[in-house]
């Protein structure tokens, strides 16, 4: 039995937000650390790991004492890095680029302030990770990647160790945490003993995590005290202090055949990706917000002179800490969601701020010639593709004269809107043919209008343009049927956007959940009112009911657009229920595919519940036809059969965790009560969901274009209308441009979207730069262009290194 190594991992997991608010987590993450120095001063064998940049940085500025003392401690190789991230986060919420942020941030703090890198990814206790992960941890530097949920009684894996692969082909080696990430009692020897009987030959080396954790703690006396006795003690196997990172080197060195997984590792709390509505929206906000404003401030600096803002980090890294997976995942408890929120605050603040900064010096750099009684405005598309978009924007009482023209001096059909106000302002609404990463101007004259052609079919019920035909259900306000012209099919089979109410006694994670299906009702008593009907665009208005709550939807049609918008507000009252959208598919069999981080997922539909993000596709198995599902901020659905039900909220109490039951008399607060805005599209298409777009498509709903009024500038540099970057192929998507973390130089990111090995040019005129690239299959690609124009144009990693 001596040939066989258990490795013991000196851990604590610490959960800086749970049961807990970040300030008491603060002084547990400082109480963990001291303790781990202080074991490593009486017992010389002993090696101590921790993650999450964070917590470090938390030390660095409240004791730089103590923070030396870990930095001559990972010095000598006894304090081992891990991890590489900002913090834990949660694996399938988060956006592709914020999984890529993590790393930035992680990794180049861990360098700058222990002159080392982490090589293991490390998230023990996040409840499910995303397919796409081992491309993004291995070009950030992470090789290695150590779990421990979903447990083998939540996924069948071959082994404890293997190769986990993602779409384009990229490796880590993964190994699953045996029973616990900590250990609870002061003897190590039943703990170590479990653990060593997970080896079986080959496999003659196996991971023991120990150390007081969840609220810190870390290694204890009589655990350090209990390996020396397990290292003399002849039925167990030779016992180290040691680390992953040590661990997997000696994997590598037997040379094992291994499995490979190529999948999603899911799942655990299956409820978390439903819970807390507002938290997951503010998520998915302070993303989108933060790209765009990193793109026009890139712009900006370029063609304008606008110093690019130096506080991009600080709004990145509340945004990253905010996805810790107890914030994120909707466990913690409720005052931790006031200071998350405040945290997310920061973060839109400064996305908004420079946004401003950067968008206003390019209006101010336009020419626009003075005329008397004219309003010129400014549209921006922060997309790398051309958009045809629905533009809005406050202003006073537009007179039935007036009239739109773009820069070209064609005119433009508008409609005047309600207002947000009751006051003389109203909106002025009109469709925006924007290009690529690019503004276009639009001039709005007093006089010289004449009334707009209505192409659109409405009335209070029905909304039809040349390519669908909606109708309403007057009594529940669902979806009565949704016809595609073109291909004279019925999208849906069944009523749609039918609001199902289900019963949920479940925990706050939803633990020992695989679906939500116990059906209690649907909205009803519906009031079907047509609210606006122009040129631009036509709206019903469905307001519904259910017990104590409201649903509000606003379903809109544009002329000559093959989609129909859905701006939607809940007033829910309900507890311990959950409430779906359905949208039963008309289509007999279906390959299910939706968004991962940086990626797409072919979906079993058996009706499981599982997480997504922005989007969610069924297309009939030729590829003859489909309808895409996309939001702007849910995380969770389920798909039986054709049968889409995408999760709007949960309302279990807040952190409540089996075997804990609720007192029926007990006070309790629940989750997702009150008021909730969000937004989704119904996009039916022909051919695949890559042909229609389906991913920018989402991409417009998620970061959309925006308009400001501006004012003359004869004698500007910028002309009225301009396009910055130029993609030559439709299934490579620019997703970030930004300065580099080190320097003036501009990092281009940019991902294959379609399964498609792929030649792409990327062209970027304000810069006077070309990227000439091959793109292997689902690749993601970092590019650094040099602030020096005679350095050339270099491919790096995430890490911009």
């Amino acid at each position: 039995m001596k040939s066989n190594t258990l490795h013991m991992i000196g851990h604590a997991h610490i959960d800086p937000v749970w049961l807990w608010q970040w300030h008491e987590g603060f002084h547990e993450v400082k109480a963990t650390f001291r303790s781990a120095l202080d074991r490593m001063n009486e017992y010389e064998e002993f090696v101590f790991v921790a993650s999450s940049a964070a917590h470090y940085e938390w030390v660095e500025k409240s004791d730089p004492a103590m923070f030396a003392e870990i930095q001559r401690r990972v010095a000598e190789g006894r304090w081992q890095v891990v991890g590489g991230w900002w913090v834990e986060p949660d694996c399938n919420i988060p956006s592709g680029e914020s999984f890529v942020r993590q790393g930035l941030y992680g990794q180049r703090y861990f360098q700058a302030k222990f002159g080392v890198m982490a090589r293991v990814g490390f998230n023990v206790d996040s409840f499910g990770h995303t397919a796409s992960l081992p491309q993004i941890l291995l070009k950030s530097g992470l090789p290695y990647y150590v779990f421990m949920r979903p447990q083998p009684h939540e996924k069948t894996l071959p082994a404890r160790i293997f190769w986990w692969e993602s779409d384009d082909t990229s490796r880590v080696l993964a190994f699953r945490i045996p029973f616990e990430y900590l250990s609870w009692g002061k003897e190590l020897d039943e703990h170590a003993k479990r653990c060593a009987d997970e080896m079986s030959a080959p496999i003659d080396q196996m991971m023991c995590f120990y150390g007081v954790g969840n609220h810190g703690g870390g290694p204890t006396k009589a655990n350090l005290d209990s390996i020396r006795h397990l290292q003399t003690a002849p039925d167990y196997p030779q016992i180290v202090c040691s680390s992953p990172e040590q661990f997997f080197a000696a994997v590598e060195a037997k040379n094992w055949t291994l499995p490979i997984i190529h999948s999603d590792l899911q799942r655990h709390a299956t409820g978390c990706y439903a819970a807390h509505s507002t938290i997951k929206r503010l998520n998915r906000r302070s993303e989108n917000a933060l790209l765009a404003a990193e793109k026009w401030s890139s712009v900006a600096a370029t063609v304008a002179d606008q110093p690019y803002p130096d506080d991009f980090d600080r709004a990145w890294k509340s945004v990253l800490f905010n996805q810790f997976h107890d914030i994120m995942g909707g466990t913690s408890l409720e005052a931790a969601y006031d200071d998350a929120q405040n945290a997310f605050g920061e973060a839109l603040s400064i996305a908004d701020r420079n946004l401003n900064y950067a968008v206003q010096a390019l209006a101010w750099n336009i020419r626009i010639e003075e005329q008397a009684g004219v309003h010129p405005m400014v549209v921006f598309n922060p997309h790398a593709w051309p958009v045809r978009a629905n533009i809005e924007l406050e202003t006073n009482r537009i007179p039935d004269t007036a009239v739109l023209l773009d820069d070209a001096g064609n005119v433009v059909p508008h409609q005047a809107v309600r207002s947000a106000t009751l006051t003389h302002r109203r909106r002025l609404s009109f469709t925006a043919d924007l290009p690529a990463l690019g503004y276009r101007t639009y001039r709005l004259l007093p006089t010289g209008g004449i009334a707009p052609v209505v192409t659109t079919q409405a009335s209070d019920t029905v909304l039809e343009n040349e390519y669908l035909r909606l109708e309403l259900d007057p009594m529940s306000g669902s979806i009565a049927s949704l016809y595609d012209i073109q291909q004279r099919r019925q999208v849906f089979a069944g009523a749609a956007a039918q609001a199902v109410v289900i019963n949920d006694p479940s925990d706050t994670w939803g633990h020992n959940v695989i679906r939500f299906d116990e059906r209690l009702g649907t909205f009803q008593d519906a009031h079907v009112k047509l609210i606006e009907h122009g040129a631009v665009k036509s709206v019903i208005r469905v307001t519904s009911r259910y017990g104590g709550s409201t649903l509000t939807q606003d379903f809109i049609l544009y002329p000559g657009q093959r989609q129909v918008d859905v701006n939607a507000v809940v007033d829910w009252h309900e507890q311990s229920k959950l409430l779906k959208l359905r949208f039963p598919v008309n289509l007999n069999s279906a390959r299910v595919t939706h968004e991962i981080p940086y990626g797409h997922f072919e979906q079993v539909a058996n009706g499981d519940e599982v997480p997504f993000q922005s989007w969610v596709d069924v297309t009939a198995p030729d590829d003859t036809c489909g309808f895409s599902l996309l939001n702007d901020s849910k995380y969770s659905l389920d798909i039986d059969g054709a049968d889409i039900g995408l999760t709007i909220l949960r309302s279990p109490a807040y952190a409540h965790h089996i075997p804990a039951a609720l007192d029926p008399d007990g006070l309790y607060s629940f989750i997702d009560q009150g008021v909730q805005r969000f937004s989704y599209t119904l996009l039916p298409h022909t051919g695949s969901w890559a042909a229609a777009g389906t991913i920018k498509r989402a991409a417009e709903l998620n970061q959309r274009p925006f308009a400001l009024f501006g004012t003359f500038h004869p004698h500007g540099k910028l002309p009225q209308s301009a396009s910055f970057i130029e993609v030559d192929q439709p299934n490579i998507v620019v997703s970030a441009i930004k300065q580099a973390d080190d320097s003036r130089d501009i990092i281009v990111r940019a991902y294959e979207t379609d399964k498609q090995a792929t030649r792409a040019r990327i062209c970027l005129p304000a810069w006077n730069r070309v990227i000439e690239a091959d793109f292997e299959p689902c690749a993601i690609k970092t590019f650094r262009l040099p602030a020096d124009p005679s350095l050339p144009v270099v491919e790096t990693n995430l890490l911009e290194l």
